[in-house]
């Protein structure tokens, strides 16, 4: 599933009412999960989170955008925090399956309904901003809602939506796209404030005022500091004492985990630590982080200790929690911090969670689902876990004559396509499923009819792809087989081929409920679609089959006649 978070910031940080309002308005959005909402007081600002589909989470955020406009009066609004207009800001971030471009297309589309329907201004900023001027949220907000009046008759700060003339009562609203922020705090062995911001300076991207060797502040022409710049970029961090802790932590924001990964700061940090006689003792993640930058920081230190990184992606995140000192301060809860477990839909891992007698005697019942593209694609699944076995038994850094990073890089990519094809095994009996739905519902005049057939034609057609990803997975499964059965350890061969066979399982068994949904779409705009299927379905089958053919008859060759195989 497609899912993107969205943050939008409100001008009101007390009133229930109000905050009540703006969270039904969004929970009302089928799909959409309403994940905190953070009011401030002093601020007089509350900071919504919720995630969803894109078109769910762009729906969700215009109707919390029009409640805010109808219940919020910026003319009476008092608060610490700048701001512009009753929703002050209202980002998207991409998450699970989305990229940046589709949250800025998301943003525009957004700031186009707002500025049409709800006659506010709409600036946008960040990536979704077209003047490059603009990105920059601080330049936009400059002047605040007070200057607001006199900003829209200035043709510069014409909005990119919306009208021109002041809306009193709800502002302007900026609107964007940007990279998920990460809320984390380094611990420290010290409850020294200035030695914790002193490590702060020198990761930051801001770095810190230059000094000369007079110990004085290095300044230019104009009399301003010098930066020196910090170590990484999209970092802001400043040192701070916990009392509750007894300890002083860098706190730091990540602006763009793509770009600046934790865990590279995190040992950055420990390394900064040493220097002055301290220690890291853990870390604290503030709020939620991106299963990813889990997954990379779990790779990461298993790379460090020389381990295969190809292994679960439960063993990745269990390492990365115990080399981050993610649980010092508090039990570290995957499904309450990971924010793709968080918004996990429950009924959709109905099968996978499944014990495995008992999907076995689900299987066997006379529903229709489970059915023969669950067990495709949990044959394909096996068969990768297969290659990755291998793969990681083979992995020795001790025998320097393997050819270690290519077993790493097979592991990790047969861990990859096993969750994957696991994922698979319900969305099978989840298409087919919608399928039936779609069958069953009303046909009572012509409008009924219409929309029958266009929800028919949209499940089948979706029920067919999930078929055609698990034969492209399992080719490349049958792929990887093929490269580790020649260099895994020989021990290991009947596994290699094994895993060979259940590709080839996979594949064939995808490849017939690829057909039989074909069959159900008739329609002549279908036919494109359908023959486009057909023949890359019957490409990857026929790779398929060559690449088990020649595994199957190297492994059959190596084992039936062992003492001339060379092992």
């Amino acid at each position: 599933m497609k899912l993107v978070e969205c943050v939008p910031n409100f001008s009101e940080g007390s009133d229930g009412a109000i905050l009540d309002a703006i969270s039904a308005a969004i929970a009302a959005v089928e799909g959409v999960r309403l994940l905190d909402v953070d009011p401030g007081e002093a601020t007089n600002r509350t900071v919504f989170t919720f995630v969803g589909p894109p078109d769910a989470a762009q729906e969700a955020a215009f109707q919390a955008i029009r409640v805010a406009a109808e219940r919020i009066d910026m003319r009476s609004h008092r608060g610490e925090h700048a701001r512009l207009g009753a929703t002050d800001v209202c980002p998207f971030v991409p998450l699970q399956g989305t990229s940046m471009e589709e949250c800025v297309t998301l943003a525009r589309a957004l700031g186009q309904r707002v500025g049409d329907e709800l006659e506010i201004p709409v600036y946008l900023y960040e990536e979704a901003a077209k003047d490059p001027q603009r990105r920059n949220l601080a330049t936009i907000r400059a002047g605040e809602y007070e200057g607001l009046e006199a900003k829209l008759r200035d043709p510069e700060w014409k909005p990119d939506f919306g009208p021109t003339r002041f809306n009193a009562r709800a502002g302007a609203t900026v609107i964007g796209a940007r990279e998920f922020l990460v809320a984390y705090n380094i611990n420290l062995n010290t409850r020294d404030k200035k030695l914790a911001t002193d490590i702060a300076l020198d990761l930051r991207e801001a770095g810190r005022n230059k000094r000369g060797p007079d110990g004085k502040f290095v300044r230019d022409d104009n009399g301003v500091p010098i930066k020196k710049p910090g170590r990484f970029k999209h970092v802001k961090a400043v040192g701070w004492y916990i009392e509750e802790y007894a300890r002083a932590q860098i706190s730091i924001n990540f602006t763009n985990i793509r770009i600046t990964p934790v865990h590279e700061v995190f040992d950055a940090a420990c390394e900064e630590a040493t220097k002055r006689g301290l220690r890291v003792t853990g870390s604290e993640l503030v709020g939620l982080i991106p299963r990813e930058a889990m997954l990379a920081a779990g790779r990461h230190y298993l790379r460090k200790q020389r381990r295969s990184s190809g292994v679960p992606e439960s063993e990745l995140i269990h390492i990365a929690v115990r080399s981050l000192g993610l649980d010092e301060l508090a039990p570290f809860d995957a499904e309450e911090k990971i924010i793709e477990d968080r918004v996990r839909d429950a009924a959709a891992w109905r099968l996978r969670d499944l014990r495995l007698c008992r999907f076995v005697d689900e299987l066997s019942t006379d529903s229709a689902t489970p059915g023969g593209g669950s067990v495709a694609a949990l044959c394909g699944a096996l068969g990768a876990a297969l290659t990755a076995m291998v793969a990681n038994l083979t992995h020795n850094p001790r025998k320097t004559e393997l050819p270690l990073d290519e077993l790493q890089t097979i592991a990790e990519e047969a861990q990859s396509l096993q969750t994957q094809l696991t994922a698979a095994v319900d969305a099978d009996t989840a298409a087919f499923d919608a399928v039936l739905a779609a069958m069953r519902m009303p046909r009572q005049g012509d409008e009924e009819i219409a929309a029958r057939a266009a929800a028919m034609r949209a499940a089948t057609r979706h029920a067919t792809r999930v078929p055609l990803g698990v034969v492209e997975r399992a080719c490349r499964g049958a792929q990887l087989a093929r490269q580790v059965a020649e260099i895994g350890n020989p021990a290991s061969l009947s596994d290699a081929g094994v895993a060979a066979l259940c590709a080839a399982t996979a594949a064939e068994g995808a490849y017939y409920n690829v057909l039989i949904n074909l069959a159900g779409l008739d329609d002549p705009e279908d036919a494109d679609f359908v023959r486009s299927t057909r023949d890359a379905a019957q490409r990857l089958l026929r790779e398929t089959e060559a690449q088990v053919q020649e595994t199957r008859d190297a492994v059959r060759q190596r084992l039936e006649n062992p003492e001339s195989s060379g092992d």
